[in-house]
């Protein structure tokens, strides 16, 4: 599997994206429960069909710029694929000398902006984010392999990890994570998304409250004809209530806010209304 990944990463980014919308459709068509899931999930948000639609290739694309961005050589810069607007948001966060946290939904290229924020940034503050371990464990090797660049790492979503991240905060440092992730039982609450209650992570809300840390918007739009990426921030709009269920209700809206900007690069096909599955922690205490 390894060598294939290889032989991948080494073909250009256009034809990548190209092979990504053939197996996009062809995912789309194979799995009726995706399709119905991506439809729903795209009405719910009062999208009409030729809005969320190009989402479809997207996700195929997802797919197939994971083994370049992954086994890039870490001398090898991925800033020439990299275009950014609204970067003196981040700078000017940076000059306050608190931390800086950033927030992304599933949408765009996640997994190249972190990237570009370490090589770009990370000699003056460096960027950690959280990440949820593969079940796979070839492909868990992998994604720790691939994450473990200059300037950037990669803690899991473990009380570990969330320790490192308060920690990195508190030194002034740059933490990303994803709240639209759906979390464990225990570690959210329900709140709306486009309307409809989803179990929502509080430890967004969390970190910014204990540490004090600007709050940003950051996502990396994937150009087409595989030109790149265009990587925008954005101010969080307003401030975080104190309470749980109101604070991820704005980091919802906020969320919302940014797919709306291009719903053709979100992915409709995450199941975000499932109920939260079992904390490991509780898991283990019943076996």
């Amino acid at each position: 599997m390894s060598t294939l990944l290889r032989w991948f990463a080494g073909l250009s980014l256009g034809f990548l994206h190209h092979l990504g919308s053939v197996l996009g459709w062809l995912g789309y068509w194979l799995s009726s429960g995706y399709r119905r899931r991506m439809a729903e999930n795209a009405a719910q948000a009062g999208l009409a069909p030729p809005a969320w639609r190009p989402a479809i290739a997207s996700a195929g694309r997802m797919v197939m710029e994971l083994p370049k961005l992954w086994l890039r050589p870490v001398d090898r810069s991925v800033l020439g694929l990299m275009r950014f607007e609204g970067e003196p948001l981040l700078a000017q966060a940076l000059d306050s000398g608190r931390g800086v946290l950033l927030l992304t939904p599933h949408m765009g290229c996640f997994e190249i902006t972190a990237q570009a924020i370490a090589e770009r940034w990370g000699a003056r503050q460096p960027i950690t984010v959280l990440y949820r371990p593969a079940r796979q464990a070839w492909l868990r090797r992998l994604e720790e392999t691939a994450r473990d660049r200059p300037h950037l790492q990669a803690v899991p979503a473990t009380l570990s990890g969330v320790r490192q991240m308060i920690r990195a905060l508190r030194r002034g440092e740059i933490v990303g994570l994803l709240p639209d992730q759906v979390p464990p039982d225990g570690m959210g609450v329900w709140a709306p998304f486009f309307g409809r209650p989803a179990y929502t992570m509080t430890l967004a809300a969390r970190l910014a409250q204990q540490t004090g840390a600007v709050l940003l918007l950051t996502w990396g739009e994937r150009l087409p004809a595989g030109a790149g990426y265009l990587q925008r921030f954005f101010e969080f709009p307003g401030t975080l209530p104190e309470d749980s269920t109101e604070a991820a209700t704005a980091v919802n809206r906020a969320m919302e806010q940014l797919i709306l900007q291009c719903p053709g690069q979100y992915l409709w096909g995450y199941n975000r209304y499932k109920a939260p599955r079992e904390h490991p922690a509780d898991a283990a205490q019943k076996n």
